[in-house]
Parts: C-alpha cells; sequence; structure tokens
C-alpha cells in the first residue's frame, strides 16, 4: 500500500509541472526510437533497457492514442504510451531533470453491465441500437457462432448478455469482457458461460469456435502471456504479451489459421518477424524466426497449418524460440485462450467450480427479465486502447 501511495503522489507531482496535454495517434511504421529522435529526447533511454524491455517496447501499435505532456517552457516533461489494455511506456523527467522510462500500470475502471432486449430484427443490430457498442455485437455473435443457427430466430425472442467493460477517460476501451450470454431461438434458451477465458454451454462443454492451432505442434512453453505483473526484486512492472515456444533452430512454423500476410521483415526487439491477418478482427504474430518459407510475403493468402517460417534467435532474443502473439483490433491477449488442440469438457473438480459461477449469472440474467431493465450504456465506444 505505501509503494502505491508513494507512486500515485509521485504521478502527481508530475503532473503539477504540466500546463498542456496533447492527445496524438501513433502513426503507421513508426518505431519507439524514430518517435525519441524526432522528440530530441536521447536514444540512451532506450538502448539501457534490457533485452526483454526492448522486446516490450516493439509492441508500439498504430492507431494507439497516446499523450505528451508538456511544461510551462513547452519542454516535454512526459509521454505516456499504452501498449496493452494494462501496460504503458512512462517516458519522464526525473529529479535531475533528465529523461527516464519505466513502465506503469494504465488505470481504468470496471464497469458491469446487463442488456436483456426483444429481438426484432437480427442479434448484431439489436445489440447495436440498444448500445451503440460494434465490439459487443461482434463477440457475441462470435461467442454463439457454431453452436446456435440465427436463422431459427423468431420475433419476440430475447437476448441477454452480463459483461464487463474498462473505461479511462470517460471512454471504454479494449473489448467487452463477457460473462455469460443468452439467446432464444423459438423459446428454447441458450446460454453461453465464459469459465477461465473459454466459453462452455450449460453442460460445461466448451463452445469457443474460433480455434487456432499451435504454430509449433508439441513444442514446450518457455513464458506465458502475462498482461502486468509486479517484479518483487526489480521494483517494477513487467510484462510479456505472447507465448514463447521454445524449438530448436530451423524448426518450423506454421500458420496459427487461415488469413492474409500483413507484415514480413525485421520488428524491433523482435527480429524476424510475420504477421498474419485473420478474421473478425485477429491478428496472429510470429517472432525472432531464423528465416521465412518460399513464397511468403505480404498480401499473400495463407491456409491453417501452412509452413510460413522457421524457429530462430534474431532480434533479442537468448536462444532460439518462437514468441507467438495474439491480437484482437490492435490489443494483445492471451493465445492460449484461443488456441486449442481439442475442445474439451471441464474436469469434475472445475466443474463444480464451473457450476457454482453458473449459479451466480443466470441469477442476474433471470433478474433482468423479471425487471426487464438494462443497465448498458448507450454512448461512444473507444475500440482501441487509450490512455
Amino acid at each position: 500500500m505505501k509503494k502505491f501511495i508513494l507512486f500515485i503522489l509521485t504521478f502527481m507531482n508530475l503532473y503539477a509541472a504540466t500546463t498542456s496535454v496533447e492527445e496524438l495517434t501513433w502513426p503507421q511504421g513508426d518505431t519507439f526510437l524514430t518517435f525519441l529522435e524526432r522528440h530530441n529526447i536521447p536514444l540512451s533511454i532506450y538502448y539501457n533497457l534490457s533485452g526483454e524491455d526492448k522486446e516490450l517496447a516493439s509492441e508500439l501499435s498504430a492507431g494507439t492514442k497516446f499523450q505528451i505532456l508538456r511544461d510551462t517552457n513547452d519542454n516535454i516533461s512526459q509521454i505516456l504510451i499504452p501498449i496493452s489494455n494494462e501496460i504503458q511506456i512512462h517516458v519522464f523527467k526525473d529529479f535531475n531533470n533528465d529523461y527516464s522510462l519505466d513502465f506503469i500500470p494504465i488505470v481504468y475502471e470496471n464497469e458491469n453491465f446487463i442488456l436483456n432486449v426483444e429481438i426484432n430484427d437480427s442479434p448484431y443490430r439489436e445489440i447495436k441500437r440498444a448500445t451503440n457498442d460494434e465490439a459487443l455485437a461482434n463477440s457475441f455473435n462470435k461467442a454463439f457462432s457454431g453452436s446456435v443457427n440465427f436463422k431459427t430466430l423468431q420475433k419476440g425472442d430475447r437476448l441477454a448478455i452480463v459483461y464487463e467493460r474498462k473505461k479511462r477517460l470517460g471512454r471504454y476501451i479494449g473489448e467487452p469482457n463477457i460473462k455469460v450470454a443468452m439467446i432464444e431461438t423459438r423459446g428454447k434458451k441458450n446460454y453461453i458461460y465464459k469459465f477461465n477465458d473459454v466459453f462452455y454451454n450449460a453442460n460445461g462443454k466448451e463452445v469457443e469456435n474460433f480455434l487456432l492451432t499451435r504454430p509449433i505442434p508439441n513444442a514446450r512453453i518457455s513464458s506465458r502471456f502475462n498482461p502486468k505483473r509486479f517484479h518483487p526484486v526489480l521494483k517494477r512492472y513487467r510484462a510479456h504479451l505472447g507465448t514463447d515456444y521454445a524449438a530448436p533452430r530451423g524448426t518450423k512454423i506454421y500458420a496459427a489459421g487461415d488469413g492474409v500476410i500483413s507484415f514480413v521483415g525485421t520488428k524491433g526487439g523482435y527480429g524476424k518477424t510475420v504477421t498474419i491477418q485473420h478474421s473478425n478482427g485477429y491478428m496472429t504474430l510470429y517472432a525472432h524466426v531464423n528465416g521465412y518459407a518460399k513464397g511468403i510475403k505480404k498480401g499473400k493468402k495463407v491456409k491453417k497449418g501452412q509452413l510460413i517460417a522457421y524457429v530462430g534467435s534474431t532480434g533479442l532474443s537468448t536462444g532460439p524460440h518462437l514468441h507467438f502473439g495474439l491480437y484482437k483490433n490492435g490489443n494483445a491477449i492471451n493465445p492460449e485462450s484461443i488456441v486449442k488442440i481439442t475442445k474439451s469438457e471441464l474436469s469434475k473438480s472445475k466443474k463444480i467450480e464451473f457450476n457454482k459461477l453458473k449459479e451466480s449469472l443466470n441469477s442476474q440474467i433471470q433478474a433482468s427479465f423479471q425487471n426487464h431493465t438494462n443497465k448498458a450504456p448507450l454512448e461512444e465506444i473507444a475500440n482501441i486502447t487509450e490512455i
């Protein structure tokens, strides 16, 4: 608690010297180094970073909103650049008036909502009309795709969603977190529940349909996705926005899903990298590769399981491995929440835990039916990360 209070006080003191705040959008093709150079900030604050932190600075995405804060002399006093929904780069002048860099958490509010509406059009249009939240409408459709045929809907059927939204600076950011969703088809209620980042039906069977294959079959995971953690020794925040697979140099890497190659080349600390744009706003990233498969170039369509590259140790890598990243609308998400080898059913102990969660969520859905009231926002939604 003391550390947290000290952090807040320090942050407030830095803001005290600020006279203007400029909000900008990170440009396409810009790197952190080119940004520092353009604003006459010493490049040493990047070069002095650890390899892990340099890799993290490679996560900057075009279109991300960031802020530059200036002092009374119009000099840059702070820069805040989000690299995920959880963590951001903080460039600031320290007490010696020298520029420093740190990674700090993004502060946001979690708001919970319940939506319950009658369906007289498509579920997508009804959700969009009620909330103006396109991301929520897309997430709802995706969650039920493959398990419910929307063509069997009748006018008068209803849908209900219990979900969570992150709010920062008065706007909603990132993707909605659907906890439970229900849709009637000819009066029959169909439910899906999110449990440990995966959707299950009422019987505890997995229903997530956007399945990716592992880019390296049977490879050992050497480092897991971790969007924000406080390092107890270094006394600072770190993050790992992907999953690392340990494998010998030259091991074949396969496309995790159908899509179009969106980038082939060197990407900062990630070294030689391939990215693939998939449907529904998903993108996968394959970093530190040794080389590319024949014919792999930007704009080429690839199929799930197609050879795209080979494991290497390019960029800021301590040894041969594949860094595999998964993004939804530009936001890093846990690849293990989507990558499945086979659909599974919950074990006995997990099933007990799931049933307790299901009971609690069902009561919220039932309450929304009885009250016929919605607690859902109707305002502009920001689908990109903001600071």
